[in-house]
């Protein structure tokens, strides 16, 4: 199923033109899908420093921690939680994180995954951004959010670079009360 899209940005929110800096790549990595290579944005240190300053201000005061999502998601998420001066945790595949983890599997529409946070990740009453660099379907995201409320603390918001409204991921994380901010949102093209 091949689905055209394009960017739209909201004109109000950005001073800098992140899609100039976000290639889409059709049948990539394979047929009917289109993927979105931030390695532009990403070899741009001006592009990427204003994209971290932006994920992170509305966040300044407000998180004790970032979370990011592997693989991609450590790149923002790491970046975000060094401009705040806060902890960073890593929501890994699994086998990939030493000592005592917790676990969630997760339905994807052929077969599961898995996700893992250390035991001591995040502790009780932490206020939590999730960061990622794409929102999809939502279920990484999900289960990420389950992780992370499994061990007492409070999402204050999950900020991703672009997301895919149209695959439903980002409805699904706000069904779960967490509010959602993407620098960056697609549209189906008319």
């Amino acid at each position: 199923m091949n689905m055209s899209l394009t960017i739209n940005e909201d004109e109000d929110m950005e001073t800098i033109s992140y899609r100039e800096h976000i290639r889409e790549v059709e049948d990539f990595p394979k047929e009917g899908i289109k993927f979105y290579d931030i390695a532009p944005l990403l070899g741009n240190g001006a592009i990427f420093a204003s994209a971290i300053a932006e994920m992170a201000e509305p966040l300044r005061g407000n998180v004790d921690k970032v979370v990011g999502f592997d693989a991609r998601g450590f790149v923002f998420g790491a970046a975000v939680a060094h401009q705040l001066g806060v902890g960073f945790a890593m929501l890994r595949k699994p086998g990939k994180l030493p000592g005592e983890v917790a676990h969630v599997e997760y339905g994807l529409e052929y077969g599961t995954n898995a996700l893992e946070l250390q035991a001591d990740g995040v502790s009780e009453g932490e206020r939590v951004a999730l960061v990622d660099d794409v929102i999809a379907t939502g279920g990484t995201a999900q289960a990420g959010i389950e992780l992370v409320r499994g061990q007492g603390a409070e999402i204050v918001e999950f900020t991703a670079l672009i997301d895919l409204p149209h695959l439903g991921g980002s409805e699904a994380i706000k069904a779960l009360g967490v509010p959602v901010r993407p620098l960056v949102t697609t549209r189906q093209a008319e």
